[in-house]
């Protein structure tokens, strides 16, 4: 394990052993089932960043990933890289967070105050979601989804057999 470190490889092993400690079974395939569909939403969101902060600091879980232990090294990534996002995503009312299209101007400016941030952060990130769903979306089309679970499936099967 220690040489597959050295080399940059990452420790594919430790990532897959976090995140099965913080990722429900039944949770991740309703949320596989909501990708599918393309109904992923802010609460959705806000729960998954919850759960990656569990796993530990976030520029030690990209290094996990092989190939990306050396890009990180010059890296400065905060610890709470996510925060920002929180605020806003808590700032909305449950039924923006359910139907972010619902989310108009004036909606804006009161998620912008109410997490001390900008109204261009806001709409940053709401950009950034729409860009998402549209990119699970397509690869929704392409049968993506089902083979990102089973790749998800492979690698609890791995973590399990240590």
């Amino acid at each position: 394990m220690m040489a597959s470190r050295i080399l940059g490889m990452g420790d594919v092993l430790t990532l897959v052993e976090r995140a099965q400690q913080q990722f429900d079974q039944r949770e991740a395939e309703k949320l596989q089932k909501k990708i599918r569909k393309n109904e992923l939403d802010f609460d959705d969101f806000l729960s998954q960043i919850q759960a990656i902060k569990k796993m530990g600091n976030l520029k030690d879980l990209i290094g996990m990933i092989p190939g990306m232990g050396k890009l990180t090294r010059n890296m400065d990534i905060e610890d709470d890289a996510f925060k920002h996002i929180e605020a806003i995503i808590t700032s909305m009312t449950k039924q923006e967070r359910g139907n972010p299209t619902i989310i108009n101007g004036s909606r804006r400016k009161r998620i912008a105050s109410g997490s001390g941030r900008t109204v261009r952060e806001v709409n940053e990130l709401l950009k950034q979601f729409q860009t998402m769903k549209k990119a699970m979306k397509k690869m929704n089309k392409m049968g993506g989804a089902g083979k990102m679970g089973n790749a998800m499936n492979a690698m609890q099967m791995m973590g399990r057999k240590r």
